[in-house]
């Protein structure tokens, strides 16, 4: 793991809206990929739940992005009936590219070519230091619950 020295459009997109939103961090970059939260949380020497997963759903051809946990997996029907959507489904690669323009294990949580309705997952509350993707495999940011909060405009909820 180091600084940020991967250069990718991707990484540099998600760097320059963080620094916009007064973000004064470091993005972390690996030779290997972390695409998964059991991967980037070995990586980092920190615990599963701190990765702040990503991840985009098909809402009735919407996209919804909900940030959770790398130690949750999403209900999809509670999280649909608490977000008011009839059916949040899984997104296809290519959805997930148009809306966002990363590639799934990648996906940050801002970034994107237009907004995207967003949702924080609770239990990311409870870790002092958050890390989320930074628009490709191989990068990563570190945040708090709340600055990654306003970073995002997400809605708090509970995923499970």
């Amino acid at each position: 793991m180091t600084d940020h020295d991967l250069s990718h459009p991707g990484i540099d997109r998600v760097i320059a809206v963080l620094r916009a939103k007064g973000w004064d961090g470091r993005v972390r970059t690996f030779p290997d990929g972390v695409r998964t939260a059991a991967a980037a949380a070995a990586a980092l020497g920190c615990h599963v739940g701190a990765i702040a997963n990503s991840l985009l759903f098909d809402a009735d051809g919407s996209p919804v992005l909900i940030l959770t946990s790398g130690a949750h997996r999403v209900d999809v029907d509670h999280v649909a009936a608490t977000i008011g959507v009839g059916v949040l489904g899984r997104a296809s690669p290519e959805f997930v590219r148009i809306h966002t323009g990363q590639a799934i294990g990648g996906v940050a949580p801002i970034g994107h070519p237009a907004p995207v309705p967003t949702y924080l997952d609770r239990a990311l509350a409870q870790h002092d230091v958050i890390w989320a993707a930074a628009g490709h495999a191989h990068a990563v940011f570190p945040s708090t619950y709340d600055e990654l909060l306003t970073l995002t405009g997400a809605v708090e909820i509970d995923v499970a």
